[in-house]
């Protein structure tokens, strides 16, 4: 009599044989640098003159988030709509609402009615906020001058053409 060993299981996936790839593969790779760059914009934020001191220190205090920064770089300076503004930064509009109320308490940005629909509300810049902006783009530069300090100015190059072609109509001003 012979007998069927017939296994109703799948046989055990195979365990790669490193998983090294993991910890460098370029999504994580890309992840950390964006984290390093825009904890360093914060630093250089925290200590710029042209910030109002309760900004300073709230970004000292690392009370301002990357969200957060995500007004800073999408906030048109002509002002916008929440929904304009959310899908810009690629947030919900419920989180950029949240945002926008720490943002509007802490003077950065102010909230006024359109004159021809009082439904519509616009997000501007405050003059403190635009002082904010003026930081941040002094900062930006500062940790861009030191990325390329730190990797040369070829490769800072070859990076800055790769990424603008890889995120291609992503990373474009809307």
């Amino acid at each position: 009599m012979a007998s069927s060993s017939h296994s109703t299981s799948a046989p055990a996936p195979l365990a790669p044989a490193s998983d090294a790839w993991r910890q460098t593969h370029l999504g994580r790779l890309l992840g950390h640098a964006m984290r390093r760059f825009d904890a360093r914009v914060m630093q250089l934020m925290a200590h710029a003159v042209e910030v109002p001191l309760a900004l300073s220190n709230l970004a000292a205090r690392d009370q301002v988030s990357a969200a957060h920064i995500h007004i800073t770089r999408h906030l048109s300076l002509g002002g916008d709509r929440l929904t304009d503004l959310a899908e810009r930064a690629g947030m919900s509009k419920q989180a950029m609402a949240d945002l926008v109320e720490q943002c509007i308490a802490w003077g950065l940005v102010t909230r006024e009615a359109d004159a021809r629909d009082r439904r519509t509300r616009w997000l501007r810049f405050t003059p403190t906020g635009l002082s904010w902006l003026q930081a941040f783009e002094a900062a930006v530069a500062q940790a861009e001058a030191e990325f390329r300090a730190e990797v040369g100015d070829e490769v800072a190059t070859v990076v800055a053409l790769g990424l603008e072609a890889y995120a291609g109509a992503h990373g474009r001003p809307a």
